[in-house]
């Protein structure tokens, strides 16, 4: 079973004319001097305004490397596609934490197979054991799912977020 298959990838995302319209005047009110586009500074501060930190030098330069280079910056069209991206983003990271909450009924910042297997019990009480014990071993084995910070280290059997 794939991250895709599980239900994991997130969906696609559009802004509200109002936000859409807030991503316009902080593009516009990033980008000083009329230039037409936001330099790497202004991308950050736009950032800042937007989402409330200053991306890492890594992101700022992943996002620099993605734009068109026959620009000498950050157009407002792609600048709005990398808002939209970076908002699902957080808008899905928001999901699986509340989604992760609810199971974590112990308050530990992990879950065991036992807890696991009793939150899908009253979620999806005829989904077969054996898709639980699936789904559980996928989670253990990506990234997002045990790279997060638990305060105890969690052992065998337990992933956290």
């Amino acid at each position: 079973m794939s991250l895709s298959e599980a239900g994991a990838r997130p969906r696609t995302w559009d802004a509200s004319p109002s936000e859409h319209r807030k991503w316009v005047e902080v593009f516009k009110a990033c980008d000083e001097d009329n230039k037409g586009y936001l330099s790497r500074e202004d991308f950050k501060v736009a950032v800042v305004m937007l989402f409330g930190y200053k991306p890492s030098k890594i992101e700022a330069d992943s996002v620099m490397s993605s734009i068109n280079p026959n620009t000498s910056g950050i157009v407002l069209g792609e600048f709005l596609n990398i808002i939209r991206k970076k908002k699902e983003a957080q808008l899905y990271r928001n999901e699986i934490r509340h989604i992760f909450t609810a199971f974590d009924v112990h308050y530990r910042g992990y879950l065991t197979l036992e807890d696991f297997k009793k939150a899908f019990s009253q979620v999806a009480p005829r989904l077969p054991e054996r898709t639980v014990l699936e789904v559980f071993r996928l989670l253990l084995s990506v990234t997002f799912a045990v790279s997060w910070t638990c305060e105890d280290e969690p052992q065998d059997g337990m992933t956290c977020l």
